[in-house]
């Protein structure tokens, strides 16, 4: 019944509970087997319908023994019975309600709702006044607001828990104090394969929690695992734990080495095995253990006196079969060689015994299913069983076990490091269990020694938006109201000092009927009570509006209706209809924003998606900041489930963690977030285009078209200028308009533009113009495909190949191919990152030449433009600039060397673009040969039909290099900047950056190899000097 809309189930007791008859059932299942009473279930659907169903009193294994279905106010009625198993033999009745073992249809037994067809039997319909009193009741009920049931064992009746954890900074394996080590705060994570399931999800549980991680295939050699004396990793994380055990010696003394010295850990998981194990040795551990293998386990709780127990607390039974993938069997763990102590007990569940340095997490859960083990473990001292399930047991401390036949078993193993000095955390499953996933961030903890642990403080802001929105007869009455207050007075002894805040547009006060209008005043009389934040007046999306004064003036009418009913307007948050405007960015929105209400922080859930959540960030955007911590619940008057569900949370968090949840109004809260993660102030725009939900809310007089299809990334002082200068003779390319500070170069990417955002990028591409055919492809789908042809198109060629027909104007009805040349995006680290994001499919152009002369071309380009520096200090004083130096000279030093290591920088485009969508140009050739580097370049573009460029470039001999063709006689050359004739290097200085660049360009020549690019002319020189 995909079309209804279910909303509510009800059940109901009723009178006269049936007898179900015997059945043939295991042992298990009839001891628990127990006769239900009839169950009324209610369901309201959308169109407005009632559905009654009377199951029959005895259920067999999740399935309803009968049905009885009366669709009411609707076309069809019909009383059936399913199955004949609930009947007494030979038919009888079910439930009184049939005589017959099938339905009355002939169709099949089913444990749903019959659905009406075509042969269902005439309609039943209730009376009206019976119809009309259902209807009441179910709208009644759904306004009843249901009662949180959950009560955690470990809290008092209050809600109060005593938060005792352990600091992991000050655990030190082995006992005593040891100096910490200087070591990055980062995880390294042995995968079995990339696309492992459980390597996944562990890739992103570090994610989600901000941690910083390196992925590595397990059985590969180790990474590097130090930077000189500061180590790389604070943990070592395995996805299968047999991997570490079965690493070689070598390996294994360098990983055992390392984890030693740096007091840090390995965590591991024991993975599923199709072969089982009973009393198998775990081999190459530190502490001996013994494992079984595919067992079926349930029931478990934590012991709080783990040290490992930091986030995760002790609350309640976990009940029920443990689950894992695939088949939900467990490792469990047990010591070869048992040294018994027992402790005191400390609280209802704990029991502490050390054994031959083995600890654990969770104590006994309560109940054990699978296979026996045939002998009997620990040492038969006969310990008290605190379970109270009695037997003889060696009692460990335990991380988690499972208790059978009078013994009990471990799923989970912390080995201390008491014989080695590394610290074990070994897991029997993976992450499909819920609980594992908190441990998982505690055992991280203990094993960094507190270097990658969470924090314990919480914040929370709930938003009720739309307060007056909603058709008649969905909006709030009184009584909802009312139930508002006290769920907000119930979340206060919580979460201290909580408010709901409230999101209202003025248009829609009083929209509704008498008792929906008397909820609204009711609201504003507890005005005090809450939180509040603007919304739009009128509800409208902001990206609609195209006119900034339009948009204020609404706003304006929603800021005099607070003013008017005492609602404050100094908040400064607010929130867009359906985040419209936020992200992707409408500018308008952001202005009315400051001018009318002052906002200082939003919401969105669009940033840089909607999914996956854990990649959600905040960013700023002129001054206004752009959270995350929004929740969203709906103030309409017939749904009471978020009020329930938010409370219900928070109770779980609190039994189970040991987080303190505190509320902020949203400005310091924000501010908060962004002293947390500073990083996140800059954003990273992506593609609007690239994401349906960015497409609905982003502004209609907007369009990708207008980004570029290709960059000129540079590097400066190649011959960037003079490529841009023969594309724009390309009739059907186009680049971007002039920006009064750089000319012909955006530089967006790289610097203070980028914060200006997308709609300031896109004012600099001229809109779509209607032109002369050209086929363009920028997909680099393509483009590799035309790469295998016997021109590559990365091919050097030392002459004019021989080219197919040229065409100077093509034929009609085609885009315009744009592009932007920056040549200070070559170097710059940020850029490649953001120009991915933007433009993922657009194709890269970089020029090369020797990067001695490159260097040198730089300083003497300086000197032209009378940079005081460059004036006041020879080049070889520059390249020798040290860190005692000025700044100003360390920064020109700089700007002449970085952009030279070329392998280096184009190995970072590399990471965000596939080879396929780069192209390197020899700058030396495009000099001395532009037309064959042209077509070339139209082939990279896949621009059909090529123009000729043999007939609109011609070399000109004062200048010394090749000009636009505009006359017979005459050509248009760059201007006096560009071809100067600079003194010659000198010897100190040529050979200092022949010295330099030796380890930079030899990693070019690998470069390009791999790469399937020819050496150029200059780079063999360098090489061979």
């Amino acid at each position: 019944m995909s079309h209804i809309l279910l909303n509510l189930i009800i059940t109901f007791t009723l009178v006269n509970p049936q007898v179900c008859p015997e059945q043939e059932w295991d042992d298990e299942v009839r001891a628990s087997h127990r006769p239900l009473p009839h169950v009324l279930v209610i369901l309201v659907t959308r169109p407005p319908r009632v559905h009654l169903m009377l199951a029959g009193s005895c259920w067999t294994r999740n399935t309803p023994e009968s049905w009885t279905s009366v669709k009411v106010g609707a076309v069809v009625g019909h009383v059936s019975c399913a199955s004949s198993s609930g009947c007494p033999a030979g038919g009888g009745t079910c439930g009184g309600d049939c005589t017959s073992s099938r339905p009355r249809d002939g169709s099949s037994s089913s444990s749903s709702p019959p659905r009406p067809t075509s042969s269902t039997p005439p309609a039943v319909n209730l009376p009206r006044s019976i119809h009309r009193f259902m209807v009441y009741f179910v709208k009644s009920l759904m306004r009843t607001r249901p009662e949180v049931l959950y009560r955690c064992p470990t809290l008092s009746s209050s809600g109060e828990r005593m938060r005792k954890y352990i600091d992991h900074a000050t655990i030190s394996a082995g006992g005593g104090n040891r100096v910490r080590m200087k070591i990055d705060p980062k995880v390294l994570l042995f995968v079995e394969t990339t696309f492992s399931k459980l390597g996944r999800d562990l890739a992103e549980l570090l994610v989600h929690n901000r941690m910083k991680y390196k992925v590595e295939v397990s059985g590969k050699s180790l990474p590097v695992l130090r930077n000189g004396e500061k180590g790389r990793f604070s943990t070592i994380l395995f996805e299968n734990y047999t991997k570490y055990l079965s690493l070689d010696e070598w390996n294994r003394n360098i990983l055992d080495k390392y984890c030693a010295e740096f007091d840090i850990g390995i965590v591991g998981f024991m993975p599923s095995r199709d072969e089982t194990f009973v009393g198998a040795e775990l081999r190459n551990t530190a502490a001996s253990l013994l494992i079984d293998t595919n067992v079926r386990i349930k029931d478990a709780y934590l012991n709080p006196s783990s040290s490992v127990l930091r986030l995760t607390r002790a609350g309640d039974i976990v009940r029920g079969p443990l689950p894992n993938e695939p088949s939900d069997l467990w490792t469990v763990f047990y010591p070869n060689h048992t040294t018994v102590q027992n402790e005191p007990q400390k609280g209802k569940f704990v029991v502490v015994v050390v054994v031959a340095g083995v600890q654990c997490v969770l104590a006994y859960p309560l109940g054990y299913h699978g296979r026996l083990r045939s002998t009997r473990r620990g040492n038969g001292k006969g310990n008290e069983d605190p379970s109270g399930h009695g037997g003889n047991k060696s009692w460990l401390n335990l991380r988690q076990c499972a208790y059978v036949a009078g013994e009990t078993i471990r799923i989970d193993v912390k080995d201390k490091g008491e014989a080695d000095g590394i610290r074990r955390v070994i897991f029997g499953a993976g992450l499909k269990f819920w609980l594992h996933r908190l441990l998982l961030l505690d055992a991280i903890s203990y094993s960094s020694r507190g270097r990658l642990s969470v924090s314990l403080k919480r914040y929370i802001l709930i938003d009720i938006d739309d307060i007056f929105v909603g058709e008649r007869g969905t909006r709030l009455k009184k009584s909802d109201v009312e139930a508002i207050l006290t769920a907000q007075e119930g979340l206060r002894r919580l979460v201290p000092g909580f408010k709901f805040n409230l999101g209202f547009s003025a248009k829609y006060f009083h929209f509704g009927d008498d008792e929906e209008n008397a909820g609204d005043d009711l609201i504003l009389e507890n005005s005090d009570k809450f939180m509040w934040f603007g919304h739009m007046w009128n509800h409208i999306q902001p990206h609609l509006y195209s006119n900034l004064t339009q948009l204020m003036l609404d706003m304006m009418k929603n800021k005099d209706f607070a003013k008017e009913h005492g609602i404050p307007t100094d908040f400064g948050y607010s929130v867009s209809p359906h985040h419209s405007g936020v992200y992707p960015v409408h500018d308008l929105l952001f202005d009315a924003w400051k001018k009318v209400w002052n906002v200082k922080v939003t919401s969105t859930e669009e940033y840089p998606h909607l999914r996956p959540a854990r990649l959600r960030r905040g960013f700023i955007h002129r001054g206004i900041m752009i959270n995350v911590f929004m929740t969203h619940m709906s103030n309409y008057g017939n749904d009471r489930l978020g009020l329930y569900t938010f409370e219900s949370v928070i109770k779980y968090v609190q039994c189970w963690t040991n987080l303190q949840m505190v509320t902020l109004p949203p400005v310091l809260l924000a501010e908060k977030y962004f002293k947390m993660h500073p990083d996140e102030g800059d954003p990273i725009w992506g593609n609007p285009c690239d994401d349906p939900r960015h497409r609905k809310i982003w502004s209609s007089n907007k369009t990708c078209d207008s980004l570029p299809q290709f960059l000129v990334i540079g590097p400066q002082k190649t011959g960037t200028t003079a490529l841009y200068t023969f594309l724009t003779m390309h009739p059907a390319i186009s680049s971007n308009k002039p920006s009064p500070e750089t000319f012909e170069e955006v530089q967006f990417f790289n610097g203070k533009n980028y914060l200006r955002g997308l709609d300031w990028y896109l004012k600099f591409f001229a809109s779509e113009e209607v032109l002369p055919t050209t086929n363009v492809t920028t997909s680099f789908a393509h483009a590799s495909s035309s790469f295998a042809s016997d021109d590559d198109a990365n091919a050097h060629h030392n002459a004019v190949p021989t080219l197919p027909p040229f065409h100077e104007e093509p034929p009609p009805h085609t885009k315009r191919i744009l592009f932007e040349k920056s040549a200070t995006y070559f170097d710059n680290e940020l850029v490649p990152k953001r120009a991915h994001a933007l433009l993922p499919r657009a194709k890269l152009v970089t020029i090369l030449i020797s990067p001695a002369k490159r260097a040198h071309s730089w300083y003497q380009h300086m000197r032209a433009h009378n940079d005081s520096v460059a004036l006041n200090y020879t080049f070889y004083e520059v390249l020798t600039a040290s860190v005692g130096s000025p700044k100003v000279l360390r920064d020109l030093r700089n700007r002449c060397l970085n952009p030279g290591r070329y392998a280096q920088n184009l190995e970072r485009w590399l990471s965000y673009f596939p080879p396929q969508q780069l192209l390197i140009l020899d700058g030396e050739e495009l000099r001395d040969d532009p037309v064959a580097v042209m077509y070339r370049l139209q082939r990279f573009l896949q621009i059909q039909p090529l123009f000729d460029y043999s007939t609109k470039l011609r070399y000109d001999r004062s200048k010394g290099f090749y000009c636009q063709v505009i006359s017979q006689n005459r050509n248009k050359c760059l201007g006096r900047s560009k071809g100067r004739h600079y003194p010659p290097m000198d010897d100190r200085s040529e050979k200092y950056l022949q010295s330099y660049y030796k380890s930079h360009n030899s990693a070019l020549e690998k470069l390009l190899r791999r790469l399937d690019h020819s050496i150029p002319p200059w780079l063999r020189e360098d090489l061979i000097e």
